[in-house]
């Protein structure tokens, strides 16, 4: 029965396949809006009818033609959507927008159907999302607490199920706060990498529209749709959204060090931070724990700095003209922009990039960050008694992401002992977008939670085959180019993508070589010989040749034959380089080697 099917796109593609129709998926979403009844959701809705006629309009289920084909989403208001008043939660400021945002159009080309706008906190100024002049949505896990927000209403839709995705923004953490609060997946890329065009501004210069999904499946799906460079948007960039790959072993992770992690006295929160990170160690990935104070200094400067002067320029024509048409904590906190002068712009950016060069060396130590996507959690009624210390709480390990302009993914973790959901944030820099992506899906699937408040578990099996892309070629990396080991790095920097691990096919020789450092293998086809150990690697094929020229005698690339019994590019070397060379072939790899001499 429909009334049962999940909406994540894996299984609404599969009953599209089997021969559900569109029309009825838009009914259906409907239905789920009526039954949930929670008028704060959207701020406007199509017309049902309407959007069914759109669906019929579709045609034959094509997924190549229209990856995203009869799924329904919904749209934070502060993107315009053609046909539906953009208000950014303020009524007095609303305005009939012309044409649909452009990642609002690319969606509908792709097939996806917009059911309706979402609300937020107003001028998406707040992480708690109960700043709005509308009905304030419950959050979906415990109507006790928050939603969070800005991005209120988008969470909100995803976790309940009557939205496949939702759109939203993220300037300091609007599009990761809701998602842990929701127990979903808030997806934040790198500045850029979505069009801003047709999205109201917070601030111009770290905004983002971000991603609400059920799975990171689902929300790598509608980025890899809505990735694409705008010559009309000043900050758009071209950069890849690749498919997701297989999480690459032996990877360092940062996390906040016990002088600077900060709960705010949420024993649970801590205890649940905890098992995720022990979750991180148990895969084998090694745990850095940095002071984040250079971090939580950079978040400062968010609110407290110059930068609130961006959200004033954004609305300056309403905060001058209609002051009352704001609410008063929106107006008391965007005002502040009054109190600071150019000098003080000039001076923010100085200490910024003092701060900057600290956070960087920190970055540096690690593959990536893992944070708690909020320290603790908060009430409704804790938000009428103080409307602002609860929410500068909640920001803190979000508000300093954009200002570096990190990329990031908050993945649902095991609920608290409370019941309450719990996440991570993974972090990384600019374009490492896919990469924290396939380690997120991987961290989604092994805490074996249901989607949102749906009760839905998660898609079985929820695997994607690594391959690479047609612009890409893979090559097996035998050695130091491994992940976490020295020579990693030139495949990184030529774009390369981990994919899998593997083995060769019985048949392979395996030697230290001479010389050094770094210590380098060489693997050598011969009969008598076993398996060896491998890690497969996307390299882009206009990069190929850059890498190749890096390789030094007695290396060189062949064709390796796997033991599923394809052949790949790799790594082999002349039998002339053995000379003076170790065989250690009985170690079955080169990690296994290197740790023998330890």
């Amino acid at each position: 029965m429909i009334q049962e099917l999940p909406f994540d796109i894996a299984r609404l593609r599969e009953a599209y396949q089997k021969g559900e129709t569109a029309e009825n998926v838009v009914a259906e979403c409907f239905r789920r809006i009526r039954v949930v009844d929670d008028p704060g959701i959207f701020i406007s809705l199509r017309d049902e009818a309407d959007v069914v006629a759109e669906a019929r309009a579709l045609g034959p289920f094509d997924p190549d033609k229209k990856p995203l084909y009869g799924i329904p989403f919904a749209v934070k208001d502060n993107i315009d959507v053609a046909g539906l008043p953009t208000t950014a939660a303020c009524p007095a400021f609303e305005y009939a927008p012309k044409a649909d945002a452009f990642c609002v159009n690319k969606l509908r080309e792709a097939g996806a159907l917009v059911i309706g706008k979402t609300n937020l906190d107003q001028f998406a100024t707040g992480l708690v999302g109960v700043r709005s002049p509308y009905p304030i949505p419950r959050n979906a896990i415990d109507p006790e607490i928050v939603p969070g927000g800005s991005s209120s209403g988008s969470a909100v839709a995803v976790s309940q199920g009557v939205v496949s995705f939702a759109l939203g923004t993220d300037t300091a953490g609007s599009g990761r706060a809701p998602a842990a609060l929701n127990n979903i997946v808030g997806l934040k890329p790198t500045l850029g990498g979505i069009s801003s065009s047709g999205v109201v501004p917070a601030c111009r210069s770290l905004d983002t529209v971000s991603i609400f999904a059920l799975t990171v499946d689902d929300a790598w799906s509608v980025y890899q749709t809505v990735c694409a460079y705008d010559a009309e948007d000043a900050y758009s960039r071209k950069l890849a959204s690749p498919a997701l790959s297989e999480m690459a072993p032996s990877l360092i992770v940062g996390i906040p060090d016990r002088s600077s992690i900060e709960f705010f006295g949420d024993t649970l929160q801590a205890a649940s931070f905890a098992v995720a990170v022990e979750t991180l160690r148990r895969k084998g990935m090694e745990i850095v724990e940095l002071d984040f104070a250079p971090f939580y200094e950079i978040a400062k400067l968010l609110y407290e700095g110059p930068w609130v002067a961006e959200r004033y320029a954004a609305i300056r024509e309403i905060i001058e003209t209609q002051p009352d048409a704001l609410l008063p904590v929106t107006h008391g906190i965007i005002s502040k922009a009054e109190t600071f002068s150019a000098a003080d712009a000039f001076e923010g950016g100085y200490r910024l990039k003092e701060l900057e060069r600290k956070a960087r060396a920190l970055l540096g130590l690690a593959d990536m960050l893992c944070v708690p996507t909020i320290p603790t959690f908060y009430s409704v009624s804790d938000l009428e008694k103080d409307p602002v210390g609860p929410n500068s709480n909640l920001g803190t390990y979000t508000n300093f992401v954009n200002l570096l302009d990190l990329c990031g993914i908050a993945v649902p973790m095991k609920a608290r002992q409370d019941g309450r959901p719990g996440s991570v944030t993974l972090l990384g820099g600019a374009g490492r977008d896919a990469f924290l992506a396939s380690v997120g899906a991987w961290l989604h699937q092994d805490a074996d939670v249901s989607l949102g408040a749906t009760g839905w578990v998660l898609p079985d099996p929820a695997k994607r085959m690594p391959a690479a892309q047609t612009d890409e070629i893979s090559v097996a990396m035998v050695g130091a180019h491994m992940s976490g080991l020295p020579l990693n790095g030139e495949v990184t920097r030529l774009g390369g993508r981990f994919l899998c691990t593997s083995q060769t096919a019985p048949g392979y020789r395996f030697y230290s070589l001479a010389g050094g450092p770094p210590a380098r293998p060489g693997l050598v086809r011969s009969e008598g010989g076993g398996s060896i150990d491998l890690e497969i690697w996307a390299l882009p094929k206009s990069a190929f040749g850059a890498f190749m020229a890096g390789i030094p005698q007695p290396l060189g690339i062949g064709t390796i034959n796997l033991v599923d019994g394809t052949t790949v590019k790799g790594f082999l070397c002349e039998p002339a380089g053995l000379e003076g060379a170790e065989e250690i072939t009985g170690f079955g790899g080169w990690r296994a080697y290197l740790a023998s001499l330890n």
